[in-house]
């Protein structure tokens, strides 16, 4: 079974492509079209986004 996507997960995120082959949505097969699967996958990219641009801003702000 695939491993769920969590915000910590920011920090294995070095290029753009990384954030593609690191969001896994475990129970895609069970969403009733395939429209939700794909709204939940923006969803967690878009989690992993934020997150990276916060971490961005307190690293740059602590230097």
């Amino acid at each position: 079974m695939v491993r769920r996507t969590y915000e910590t997960d920011a920090t294995k995120i070095e290029d753009v492509d990384d954030l593609d082959d690191l969001v896994a949505d475990k129970r895609e097969a069970w969403r009733a079209t395939s429209d939700n699967a794909r709204r939940r996958q923006r969803r967690y990219k878009k989690r992993l986004t934020n997150r990276l641009v916060r971490q961005d801003y307190f690293e740059d702000e602590i230097e």
